[in-house]
This record gives structure tokens, sequence and C-alpha cells, in this order.
């Protein structure tokens, strides 16, 4: 199966946070993207390390991609001081 870097990032923009009402893509977490043939490599940023929805996050992500017949391959960063300001103001603004 063939897809885009466009189509993975389209496919991305679709999932969201469990807990607030954004997608992974708008709060940061989903940091990077590599798409290499039939692979994605994502690189998901955490806010916290230790954060307690962490497989969670990485499961959406892997499992959106997958649908789009990726080999999906994940690798996880904590955010920057900028990047976990941006994410906080948008939790506070779209907690549901």
């Amino acid at each position: 199966m063939n897809f885009s870097e466009e189509d993975v990032h389209n496919k991305l923009e679709e999932v969201k946070h469990p807990f607030i009402n954004c997608t992974l893509t708008e709060l940061g977490i989903v940091k990077k993207v590599t798409v290499n043939d039939n692979s994605v490599v994502a690189t998901i940023a955490l806010p916290f390390p230790n954060i307690p929805i962490k497989d969670t996050l990485i499961s959406s992500v892997k499992t959106a991609l997958e649908e789009l017949g990726a080999k999906v391959d994940t690798k996880t960063t904590i955010m920057t001081q900028e990047e976990l300001q941006n994410f906080l103001d948008l939790e506070k603004k779209n907690w549901k």
C-alpha cells in the first residue's frame, strides 16, 4: 500500500487527545514524522516524563498510521520549555 507524507499528516490530524479537545499535532505531541517508502517514524514529545497516558498516546498514533498500511516506529522525547508552555496553554483552554 502506498501513501504520501501528506496522507500521513492528514491521518495524524484526526488523532485527538483523550482529555483535551485538540489533536496530538495541535498540542505538539506529534513532533516529527519521517516517511520512508512504507515505513513511518513518529517522534512523540511528552509534556512530562512518566506521563500516565504515554502508552495511550503512542498507541493512538501507531494505530492511525497503521490504518494507512504503514510500518510504524515511534520515538519519544520530552517537550522543550516553550513546547510545554504551548501545550499547557492549549490544555487550559480545551480541557474536556
